[in-house]
């Protein structure tokens, strides 16, 4: 494949925790795609998914590896990859995605297009190429969490103010790019100059939620966000934490605190505040629960 030649120059960040081979291939399709250079900050992986990647990559120009001695988290490890690029553009992209081959170019083309557009995203597919949960959104205030996790968006085409849910995916596929509240950290190109107005990405989280966190502050500061549907990457959701889903879940939920903390305490004072405190926690307790309880179910029956 010919590399794709982009009017800007740009680093592709890649954070990894045990991706395992998907590692590999997420790099190729950044450098395929037109990446200046890839840097791959590891999170202390204990799978060999990095040792792998150095040997089928070996010295290859453009690869910038950065070994972290403990889990620092996504967003810890975001910070570091930005201080270690030079480039004006920005790729934050998951070890377990593959860029087609002009997403990369598509992106930039949008993101070059405004001097108030700080940042654009991709259209997330799964394997069966439908499109995935999560790439094009709205904030999801406490109201729209309490109205998906209870199943009531199914009324929004009746109730469109009170059912509405933040996730558009459901939405008919735009057919150029639009404007958007949140895209997913799952693949997010960003201008420098735009980071270095809003700041770097918030270290209080250390899982989950801190796209959304980073997105909010963009919008606060004027900076535009735009969903491309023409920039296609392959995403295998969760594959990096199907082992461990109950720790995933605790940082889930707790990232979510911290951002209605953050950016809604105002409009859920008091009272409400611990209502909607009270119901991420149960909400934590049952899902955790549940994995539990399948995690035990497949023990017990591998054991007979």
């Amino acid at each position: 494949m010919k590399p794709q030649k982009l009017s800007e120059d740009c680093d592709v960040i890649i954070v990894n925790y045990n991706a395992g081979d998907l590692l590999i291939d997420c790099v190729l399709s950044a450098f395929a795609a037109g990446a200046v250079s890839v840097i791959v900050v590891d999170n202390d992986s204990t799978d060999g998914s990095l040792e792998q990647l150095e040997q089928a990559m070996g010295q290859s120009q453009g690869l910038i590896v950065i070994r972290n001695n403990q889990n620092l988290g996504f967003a810890a490890a975001c910070n570091i990859g930005v201080n270690a690029s030079t480039s004006r553009f920005l790729l934050f992209l998951n070890p377990d995605s593959v860029l087609e081959l002009d997403a990369l170019s598509e992106l930039s083309k949008v993101l070059d297009s405004s001097e108030n557009i700080g940042m654009v995203g991709g259209l997330l597919r799964n394997l069966d190429g439908s499109e995935q949960v999560g790439a094009r959104r709205v904030f999801p205030t406490p109201k729209r969490a309490f109205v998906r996790a209870f199943g009531l968006s199914k009324y929004s085409k009746i109730f469109p103010h009170m059912f509405s849910d933040f996730l558009l995916h459901t939405e008919p596929l735009p057919l150029e790019p639009i404007l958007v509240e949140a895209i997913s950290g799952a693949c997010m190109l960003v201008k420098r100059e735009a980071i270095d107005d809003v700041g770097l990405w918030d270290e209080g989280y250390f899982l989950h939620c801190e796209d959304l966190d980073w997105c909010m502050r963009f919008w606060q500061k004027g900076w535009k966000i735009l969903f491309v549907p023409d920039a296609k990457i392959t995403h295998i959701a969760g594959s990096c934490s199907r082992s461990r889903r109950v720790f995933v879940e605790w940082h889930k939920h707790k990232g979510m605190l911290r951002f209605y903390r953050k950016f809604f305490r105002q409009q859920y004072p008091g009272v409400l505040m611990g209502l909607v405190t009270l119901g991420v926690y149960l909400r934590f307790l049952a899902v955790a629960g549940y994995y539990t309880f399948q995690r035990l179910k497949n023990y017990k029956f591998i054991i007979l």
